[in-house]
């Protein structure tokens, strides 16, 4: 079985900066404080008004070829995670494509929300372990802040824009991907809706804008913690069994940036020190697929993570989907 590598990474944030004052200077019913101890957040990156989702995919992509010193004519795939395409049709990724100058990569889109990047790694695991493909372009890149109801202080406070990317092919060169595991359950997906835009609600109209069925929606918050609590719980749990690595030897934890009060009750309840838990939520917020991309990165780029050590990436996400990858570096 070949082994699959992941040869570079890169991130990229907008850099405008909408901090927790900016949001109580708004006239949002909320306070810096209130959403700290809340969620962690201080404050968010937000896209351009030019900017789209295949706009910071680049910025992230580019910077991805540049650690694997590689050039965009390299990559066979590129697939991009994504809830907020540039447009419905054609994919984010063939915006990507064009905008790389990569005519000869295949591109296509998954949708797996905040469990996206996981989803399109395992993905481009498949197929480079039976060698349809050599070089895979993956590609987390969201624009979360353009399906917000800023009015909302339930969800507004959470999100945030930005896109990560990693490089990977077979060999022996490079960091492994040791295995990703996928779940999903459709039936509980409700709990974090974005329900306009689709053929249920289409054509768009002024009443389906009135009624809020364009904006990001979340269902029973308590109710979602604790199922996002077990899902990431049993991701993590996942990829140490499968590996035959035990918990305690894992090196960092580089899960999907959802709430810091979720990751404070997974490190007790599985009695991992919290300082392993690799965290950017407090200046970037929630950016659904790209979260564990962009961590990834920076855990890479600021020396966090070393040669030889395990690195698990737990996710959690609307659809409902949750999963894992483990990584040895």
């Amino acid at each position: 079985m070949p082994s699959i590598r992941i040869v570079g990474t890169g991130s990229y944030l907008p850099p405008a900066v909408l901090t927790n004052y900016d949001l109580e200077k708004s006239g949002l019913e909320t306070t810096h404080d209130w959403i700290v101890q809340r969620t962690g957040v201080s404050e968010r990156r937000i896209a351009g008004e030019n900017e789209t989702t295949s706009d910071l995919g680049c910025g992230a992509s580019l910077k991805a070829l540049e650690m694997a010193e590689m050039s965009p004519r390299d990559v066979d795939l590129i697939i991009v995670a994504t809830i907020t395409p540039d447009t419905c049709c054609p994919s984010a990724a063939n915006w990507l494509q064009a905008k790389l100058e990569a005519p000869q990569a295949v591109t296509f889109d998954v949708t797996a929300a905040c469990s996206g990047f996981i989803f399109a790694l395992n993905v481009a695991e498949q197929y480079l372990k039976n060698k349809t493909f050599n070089t895979v372009l993956v590609v987390a890149s969201e624009v979360m802040s353009r399906t917000l109801n800023w009015k909302d202080r339930t969800t507004c406070i959470l999100w945030g824009d930005g896109a990560g990317a990693a490089l990977l092919t077979r060999g022996s060169e490079g960091h492994q991907l040791l295995s990703t595991h996928l779940h999903t359950d459709g039936a509980n997906g409700q709990d974090l809706l974005l329900p306009g835009g689709g053929s249920k609600t289409t054509p768009i109209s002024h009443e389906s804008v009135d009624r809020g069925l364009h904006h990001l929606n979340m269902i029973e918050a308590n109710l979602s913690f604790r199922v996002a609590v077990r899902g990431f719980m049993d991701g993590i749990r996942e990829a140490a069994e499968f590996n035959g690595v035990a918990i305690e030897d894992m090196d960092w934890f580089i899960p999907h940036q959802a709430n810091i009060r979720m990751f404070q009750h997974i490190a007790k309840s599985l009695k991992i020190p919290f300082a392993k838990f690799y965290l950017t939520l407090h200046k970037y917020g929630n950016i659904s697929s790209a979260s564990c991309a962009i961590a990834l990165d920076e855990a890479v780029r600021d020396g966090s993570i070393q040669k030889g050590q395990y690195i698990c990436l737990p996710v959690f996400g609307g659809g409902l989907t949750w999963g894992s990858a483990l990584i040895k570096w």
